[in-house]
């Protein structure tokens, strides 16, 4: 069988151009195949550039990965851990509000679930406690949560004396009001509640989805 694949017949258009050129038939033929199958490898890696620029320019698009939901972002899933741990409630089934206030702002935080009397309990308790440890220019909560110091806490603590945190239950929670007639507090307290909105994919008022839901 292998000797009849090397085989050309004498009357052959490829045998005619092949003793024109002065070769073996046989030889003149085996040198097509390789300018053939050059020819082919050749298609191939264009068409393979090609399809890598199209996977390129989709990426582009969208924003140079895949689109992530909570599972894929692994720095928002940490965090939503941590906060469970330091808050005590699921933070996947609870819904945080960071406002921005004129003379201050508010934390809220309540559980999605209305009938959770257990988790609401544990959050009311959780917003009594930072308000208390706010006062008193601790933040290591937020800290916990964060793995990080949390922009505009330096200053809150600095300035502790003109700031006033209050707590106040919710029907699925609690929140904390912050106040402050100081203008570099008021921008501290806005710092603050601006990295938490991101951090947490939270509102930044009453009434507006969160950033995502699982």
């Amino acid at each position: 069988m292998a000797a009849a694949s090397n085989f050309v017949n004498p009357r052959s258009p490829v045998a005619d151009s092949a003793r024109q050129a002065g070769e073996a038939p046989s030889q003149h033929a085996c040198a097509r195949c390789v300018v053939d199958v050059r020819a082919v490898n050749d298609a191939r890696k264009h068409y393979l550039r090609l399809a890598l620029l199209a996977l390129g320019a989709l990426l582009g698009c969208t924003g140079g990965s895949a689109p992530q939901g909570h599972n894929g972002d692994t720095s928002f899933a940490a965090t939503q851990a941590r906060g469970a741990r330091v808050m005590g409630v699921d933070q996947y089934t609870s819904a945080h509000v960071f406002e921005d206030l004129p003379d201050g702002g508010r934390i809220i935080l309540e559980r999605n679930d209305s009938t959770d009397t257990a988790g609401i309990a544990t959050i009311r308790r959780h917003m009594q406690t930072i308000a208390a440890d706010f006062e008193h220019g601790d933040f290591a909560k937020p800290f916990q949560v964060h793995a990080q110091v949390v922009p505009g806490t330096a200053t809150m603590k600095a300035r502790r004396a003109a700031i006033r945190y209050k707590a106040a239950e919710r029907p699925r929670g609690g929140e904390v009001r912050l106040q402050s007639a100081d203008p570099a507090a008021v921008t501290a307290i806005h710092e603050f509640l601006a990295f938490q909105r991101a951090a947490h994919h939270a509102a930044a008022h009453e009434g507006m989805h969160q950033w995502s839901v699982r």
